[in-house]
Parts: C-alpha cells; structure tokens; sequence
C-alpha cells in the first residue's frame, strides 16, 4: 500500500437503491444532440482476477523478476483493453542510495479530447514488512494484494469498462511505480517524506504529453479489503473539494456510503500530492482508514497478512462503480 503516510494534523488528525446504469448503449434525441452513454456496470469478479494474477507474480519490487514480469503484464493488459500506450523507463534512487529499475505504465483512452480525467495507482508492492510484529520476518517483502493490487486491479477492469464503452471524456490511467520504496519503520536515518511516491515525483516533473493537464485526478490506494472505511484526506479536501463531494455524493446515492463515510481525514504522503504540486490539477485520494488502529490504516498495512486473503468483492465493486459513475456523469 502506500507508505508511511500519515502524519496526523495537528488540528485533529483522523477523525474518523443501488441504481446501476444500463451498460454499453447509447441514445440519440436528436441529429444535434450529442449520445448519452450509461454507465457501465462495474465486475467486480474481473477487478479480482486482474488483483490476483498480479500477486501470482510474487512481491512486485523494483529490480526483481516478478515485479518486470507484472510490469509486462500490466502493460500488455492495458494495451489489449485499448490503450495508447506509454511506457516511462526511469533509474530512481531509493532512501538508502539503491538505484531502482522502474516503470511507470500510462494508457491513455480517447487521445485526441482535450478534456481529460486522470485515473491513478501504484503498481509496485513493499520490499520489506515493517509493521510486521514478527521481526524475523521485517525485511521480507510483502504480497501487497491491497496496498497496490488493489488500486491496480480496479483501473484494470475500468479500463476495461472504457474499451467497451469510451465515455464522451477522455481518459488517463497511469500506474505509478516505486512509490512503496519509502524509508521503513527499522530505519533510522534518511526518513524524509520525499523517499516515497518515486515514480509520481518523476511523472509530474516528466509527464507522458508535454504540458500535460486534466480536469481533475483521482487516486486508489488500498481499495480492495474487507469492510473498508474511506474518509475525506486532508489534501484532497484543500485541493479538490468539489471532487470529493462528487465523489463521496455518488458513493452515497449508488448504495454504498457505508464505504465512503461522510467525515474527514488525517493528511496522507502519497502520489496525489506530487500529481497537485508537480501538475497543478486537482486530486483526491480514495483511500482506507481505520480509527480504530494506531497508524490509521488497517492492521494488515506493511506487514504479511496483506495478501489476497484480505481482498473483498464488495470492496472493489464499491470503489469501481462509485468512479465509473464519476467519470461517466461530470
């Protein structure tokens, strides 16, 4: 998942009928009227396959043969999807001074419309356990099933979605990379914030399209486990606060507000920042917190029980529906 990420502010830190569109046909109410598309149905049992093959690859870190292999394949996926494809090839340095082998993966639907929606995730998974209890077990990489499979998967089967049915937008999806390089727990020098979110910070000063910009970003980051919980992060409110009452206002009105909870956030390192700061387009983060946990995030964050055991249809329908509806409908 994302990194350390959360650092509490100090005014408050983390507090913490479904009317599913027709999908694939359109209409026509006259020679001048542009077609009105449904929204697609979300399948939530293909945003799993496409969570699970990418764990069948083994921990996706950067410079090992599983994580070149699930690049490959996410790449090919998105490309057969019908994606204009770009690939950005990058050596980043990591925390500790390790030069990283890294990719960020970008397929753009409906190239050629100026107005464009951004979709994002990382697809790279945690090269050692530090929250695991178990210190024997601290520097082996984890599954990262929801903390980048997630995230990942459900862009897959939106992509998929978009092929099927191009909405009158156009479309980004872009898998960062590197972004759960960050300093660990164990560590205790070189901790800085800008040690995670790699392959973001690279995309914003290097975007794929030069001058690149969208109407807003959104950003999936642990959306896939069980009884998930998303509050309304402190950036994204700042900086894109009609975004997340969209958002959190569809979520609601699709049936599924006991995901998105009405309530507002602690403030989140990861790569919607560096997509504002870099970009300048507004984004939110979607993104599971639990109050009930001392980091905020749940128990299975950085540790080895984040595997495919965690992962709920529920959850991914929830996310994937709730953004299909967004970008079909603004």
């Amino acid at each position: 998942m994302n990194t350390l990420k959360i650092i509490l502010l100090a005014c408050g830190g983390i507090l913490v009928s479904c009317a599913n569109k027709g999908s694939g046909e359109t209409g026509k109410a006259g020679n001048n009227t542009p077609q009105a598309v449904h929204t697609p149905i979300f399948n939530a049992d293909s945003a799993y396959i496409y969570v699970q093959n990418q764990v069948s690859f083994g921990p996706r870190v950067p410079n090992t043969p599983a994580h070149r292999s699930c690049g490959d394949y996410l790449s090919a996926e998105l490309q057969r999807l019908g994606g204009q494809m770009h690939i950005q090839e990058m050596t980043l340095t990591a925390y500790n001074g390790d030069r990283l082998s890294a990719r960020n993966i970008i397929a753009s639907f409906n190239p050629s419309e100026t107005q464009r929606i951004l979709l994002f995730a990382h697809w790279d998974s945690r090269p050692c356990a530090d929250r695991e209890t178990d210190s024997s077990r601290q520097h082996l990489p984890i599954d990262g099933a929801d903390d980048g499979g997630s995230g990942a998967g459900i862009l897959l089967e939106i992509a998929r979605q978009i092929g099927q049915t191009p909405p009158s937008t156009g479309i980004d999806i872009i898998l960062f990379d590197a972004e759960d390089y960050g300093s660990p727990e164990f560590e205790k020098t070189n901790s800085r914030p800008d040690t995670w979110c790699l392959g973001s910070q690279f995309w914003s000063k290097n975007p794929h399209v030069p001058n690149y910009t969208a109407r807003f970003g959104i950003l999936l980051d642990m959306v896939g486990a069980r009884n998930a919980t998303f509050l309304k992060e402190y950036t994204s409110m700042e900086k894109a606060p009609q975004i997340v009452d969209k958002v959190w206002n569809a979520a609601r009105n699709l049936g599924y507000g006991r995901y998105f909870i009405d309530q507002k956030g602690g403030y989140i390192i990861d790569d919607h920042q560096y997509v504002i700061s870099g970009r300048r387009i507004p984004c939110i983060d979607i993104i599971n917190y639990d109050t009930n946990t001392p980091s905020g995030f749940a128990s299975h964050w950085h540790t080895h029980n984040d595997n495919l055991g965690v992962i709920s249809k529920e959850t991914l329908k929830a996310v994937g529906q709730t953004v299909l509806e967004v970008i079909y409908n603004y």
